[in-house]
C-alpha cells in the first residue's frame, strides 16, 4: 500500500470540487491529513485558474493521508462512493467540466485491485446507472494554492456555495458514518 515516511497510506480520490472531499475526510477516524490539489494533467497548468479552464487534463482531487490501522482503503472507498454521483460523466451537480470528473488516482497495484473491485461492487449495490469512475494510476500530484487548504473549516456557512454543497455532504456522511468520525476535541 502507498506509504509515507512515517507509514501511513495514501489515497487519492477525485469526486468533484476538492472543497467537498476535503471537508468529509477530515472528519473521518484515521485520517491525519488531507491536502486539495490536481492529478491527472501536467506540473506547467497545475493551478486553479488553468485547471478551471476545464483544458489541463487535470481533476480536483485530495490526497488523504491515513493510517491503515485505523482504517482502510476500501473503507474510505465506501465513503468516496457515497458522497458524490459516480455515474455523471465530467460533472458533480452544478460543477461541470472534466475537472470535475469523478477519479481513483492509485498509487499501488493493490489500490488499483481494490479499487476495481470496490467499483464492481458498488455498480451493483449504490447506483442505477453506470459508474464512470477513472481508474489509473497516479502520475503526479500537484498541492493546491494555499487558500484551497483547510477550506471549509475555515470558511464554513459563510460561504453560500459551502452551505448548499459542503453542509449536506458533511452531514450525510455524519449520519451514514457516525461510527468512523473522529472524536470530537
Amino acid at each position: 500500500m502507498a506509504t509515507t515516511p512515517s507509514s501511513q497510506a495514501i489515497a487519492t480520490l477525485g469526486g468533484g470540487c476538492f472543497w467537498c472531499l476535503e471537508a468529509v475526510y477530515q472528519r473521518l477516524r484515521g485520517v491525519t491529513e488531507v491536502v486539495s490539489g490536481y492529478a491527472g494533467g501536467d506540473a506547467a497548468t497545475a493551478n486553479y485558474e488553468a485547471v478551471c479552464s476545464g483544458r489541463t487534463q487535470h481533476a480536483e482531487v485530495v490526497q488523504i493521508h491515513y493510517d491503515p490501522a485505523q482504517v482502510s482503503y476500501a473503507e474510505i472507498l465506501d465513503i468516496f462512493w457515497t458522497i458524490h454521483d459516480p455515474t455523471t460523466p465530467n460533472r458533480q451537480g452544478n460543477d461541470v467540466g472534466p475537472q470535475y470528473r469523478s477519479a481513483i488516482f492509485t498509487h499501488d497495484p493493490e489500490q488499483a485491485a481494490i479499487a476495481a473491485a470496490s467499483a464492481r461492487e458498488v455498480a451493483t449495490q449504490l447506483w442505477d446507472d453506470p459508474i464512470v469512475t477513472e481508474i489509473t494510476p497516479l502520475e503526479a500530484f500537484y498541492p493546491g494554492e494555499g487558500y484551497h487548504q483547510n477550506y471549509y473549516n475555515n470558511v464554513g456557512d459563510r460561504n453560500p456555495y459551502c452551505s448548499f454543497i459542503i453542509t449536506p455532504k458533511v452531514n450525510k456522511f455524519r449520519q451514514r458514518f457516525a461510527d468512523k468520525l473522529k472524536p470530537v476535541s
